[in-house]
Order: C-alpha cells, then sequence, then structure tokens
C-alpha cells in the first residue's frame, strides 16, 4: 500500500525530487491521471464481504492511564458503545486516557472461535434482537456472493481440495467438515477466510488482501483530488506540504500531546504503542 501512494521510486526519491512523472508505477497513483476503469468507484459486494472484521473487536477492555499506566476502569463492550460512549467522560476519562488505551491494547486475531460474543446475542437500542455473525452468512448467500473455494478461483488462487488444505488447525478442520457434511465447495466465504492462515506478518488471510488492495487502489486512482488536482495549483503549495509532511502519529500528538512520548517510538500509529 506504500507502493500505491509512493510508486517504485518511494518516499525518499520523492522527498528529494517530488513527482517528477505521473506515471503510477514510477511515482504512485497520487498525482497520476483518474481513471474509473470502467465505472465510477462504489463498494462491491466483494468488498463488503471480506471486510467483515468483527473479530477485531474486544468482548470487554480495561482503561488504562496516560500519566502511569494504571488501570482506570473496566467495562464490557457494550457499557462503551453507542449512547453509552459519551457516558465515559463523565466517569472520569479523558481522551487521553481513552486514547492511550487503545493504541496499548491488541486487537482481538481475524480467526475462527473468535467472534465477539456480545455481537452473537446483540440487542439494539431499538430492541432488535440478532446473532450478527449469522447475518453476515446470510447476506453473502442472499446477494449472491460466491463461497469461498468458487470466490478463490475468482481472485486467481487455486479451489482448496480438502478441509485439511484449508486450514491448519486440525480440530477446525474437523468441525468445518461437520458442519457442511464433507463438502469443501459449501463452505461460507467468512468461514473460509477465517479458517485460511494468513501470510507471515498478515492480519487476515491472502484471499482477503486480494481484494483489499484493488478496492485500495481503484479508491485513490477514481478520486481526482488524489490523481488529477492532487496539485500545488489545488491544494496550494502550503497544502501539499502539509499532506507530506504529517500522518496519524502527527495528527495524534497534535491534538493530544500526552501521546507523544509513546506514537515517538512507533513507525505506524495504527501498531500498539509501548505501554
Amino acid at each position: 500500500m506504500r507502493a500505491n501512494w509512493w510508486g517504485l521510486a518511494g518516499e525518499r526519491l520523492y522527498n528529494l525530487f517530488g513527482r517528477f512523472t505521473r506515471s503510477e508505477v514510477i511515482n504512485g497513483i497520487t498525482g497520476s491521471k483518474t481513471n474509473h476503469h470502467g465505472a465510477p468507484y462504489a463498494l462491491t459486494e466483494e468488498f463488503t464481504s471480506v471486510y467483515r472484521l468483527h473479530p477485531l473487536l474486544p468482548d470487554e477492555l480495561t482503561f488504562r492511564s496516560v500519566k502511569n499506566g494504571t488501570d482506570i476502569k473496566h467495562v464490557q463492550f457494550l457499557d462503551m458503545a453507542e449512547a453509552q460512549a459519551g457516558k465515559l467522560f463523565d466517569q472520569g476519562l479523558g481522551m487521553a486516557d481513552i486514547a492511550y488505551t487503545f493504541g496499548t491494547s491488541n486487537p482481538g486475531a481475524i480467526q475462527l472461535h473468535n467472534y465477539p460474543r456480545f455481537l452473537q446475542d446483540l440487542t439494539r437500542p431499538n430492541g432488535q434482537r440478532l446473532d450478527v455473525g449469522a447475518v453476515d452468512i446470510l447476506r453473502d448467500r442472499e446477494r449472491g456472493v460466491p463461497r469461498y473455494n468458487r470466490f478463490r478461483e475468482l481472485v486467481y488462487k487455486p479451489p482448496v481440495k480438502s478441509f485439511e488444505e484449508l486450514t491448519t488447525n486440525p480440530q477446525w478442520a474437523k468441525e468445518i467438515k461437520e458442519v457442511y457434511d464433507g463438502k469443501i465447495d459449501r463452505v461460507d466465504l467468512m468461514v473460509g477466510l477465517f479458517a485460511e492462515p494468513p501470510p507471515p506478518g498478515f492480519g487476515f488471510s491472502d484471499t482477503a488482501f486480494r481484494i483489499f488492495i484493488l478496492m485500495a487502489s481503484r479508491r485513490l486512482k477514481s478520486d481526482r483530488f488524489f490523481t488529477n488536482d492532487y496539485r500545488p495549483e489545488v491544494y496550494t503549495p502550503e497544502g501539499i506540504a502539509w499532506l507530506d509532511s504529517n500522518n496519524m502519529r502527527t495528527v495524534l500528538a497534535r491534538h493530544i500531546p500526552q501521546l507523544q512520548p509513546f506514537l515517538s517510538r512507533v513507525n505506524n500509529a495504527f501498531a500498539p504503542w509501548p505501554r
């Protein structure tokens, strides 16, 4: 995704010479020519399906003090969701404490048997009760999204021939085989994506990543403010310099200065911070 932004030339050459060509391969998509690839940009059903990342959510969370790292308050997820979120500030939590807690907490693994419990029996504020995991699978089926093996074929990956090939976890392979009556081609897409071992260093499967990288590229390529109009004449020279010199770390540190000691020790603000 850095190649999307900086191209093969990379950020270092950009800092020395600027964007010296409109080639997206060399200098990245930003500043290249707008291209809708035959249709205006829109979120596809495939992207909706691979973006079901509910296992990232915790069932509970302990908020910690940014000053000394001590525990302040332990809450269940629904105690900090929707209308409950604002009440946290009335209970002695500051924005710096909240941001520090989120930054120093690991997300859940995107894999089987890690779907949040509260989402499996969720009662919405309007009284509606639902199992979000079941809804996720049902929506794929209703909208004609292919099952896992066919989906793999459509993104140029070979279909798996057995449940043991689908996952390296023998217990999962046994469970999936029982649920789908031994028919590997019946495995739903979300189940397959959560069972598939991710590549080293990845947070989710290679099958899902192929859709992510395609949509991320198209999102930039279809937006004139990232392509034709990503230039000083539109943003002003100061605006372009501001974009080039800032990232998520600088944004957070500017608004919440107490986070600077932790943000200065990570290269990526979206990676877990040191405590």
